[in-house]
């Protein structure tokens, strides 16, 4: 099966660091997080990767060449301008004909792929989302309210969210919804889905997950992943 990682974005929330490097090139350690993703991919026997790149694209060309060093075959798409984080697809319609795997290129992960891809086809349907739980924790006091007068009060609170971890299970026939040439997002893509009355197949993970999108994301990932968890990434 083939994996497209998405590595075209800006990293806006990551500058001044990406001022001068794509985000998939930030250091987890003294691995680029492209490489710890490549690895993982390559540990559950994926070796046919395309990267969608844009800013900076030469750099993850430079660091990644063809993927012989890990005995992958990695090829690339250059992105003319910004296109979302669904829209590159489109720049693959003729290659992609069978299912596929989709990653961002700023996360790390021991979602196990094989269970993913085999939930994806059991379940039917043109798309699998892996999600996972997050508690954001709201840093004041949250009032309840209901016609001018406080029902209620909640001081600090954390609240539990399903969120997408970036990785989704896709059928080539979701290309031809992706429009040329103009920026398409995986929420453009889920509202058209919706409004199809389309099946979208759910899969909880409830293992390692890191996003080092945002600065304290990036430095908690430091921590957390040299401490305890390569080895359950990358089996070493």
């Amino acid at each position: 099966m083939k994996a497209v990682i998405q590595a075209g974005g800006k990293g806006t929330r990551l500058r001044p660091y990406t001022h001068v490097m794509p985000k998939p090139l930030m250091p987890v350690g003294e691995q680029p997080v492209i490489e710890i993703t490549l690895k993982y991919l390559r540990r559950w026997g994926v070796s046919e990767v395309v990267i969608t790149t844009g800013y900076l694209g030469h750099l993850i060309r430079s660091l990644c060449n063809d993927g012989c060093q890990w005995d992958m075959h990695i090829t690339y798409t250059q992105e003319p301008e910004p296109l979302g984080t669904i829209g590159a697809l489109r720049l693959l319609k003729g290659e992609l004909s069978e299912t596929f795997l989709t990653l961002n290129g700023d996360l790390i992960t021991d979602l196990n792929l094989r269970d993913f891809i085999a939930f994806h086809k059991e379940q039917g349907g043109k798309l699998t989302v892996a999600v996972t739980e997050k508690v954001i924790k709201i840093d004041l006091g949250v009032l309840d309210c209901q016609d001018h007068l406080m029902t209620g009060f909640r001081e600090k609170p954390a609240m539990n969210f399903k969120v997408s971890m970036g990785i989704y299970c896709m059928e080539p026939v979701l290309l031809e919804m992706i429009p040329k040439g103009v920026p398409f997002g995986f929420d453009d893509l889920v509202y058209e889905l919706m409004a199809r009355n389309e099946q979208i197949n759910i899969y909880e993970h409830r293992g390692l997950w890191l996003d080092i999108g945002r600065e304290e994301d990036f430095m908690h990932a430091q921590n957390i992943f040299l401490k305890d968890l390569k080895s359950v990434v990358l089996g070493c």
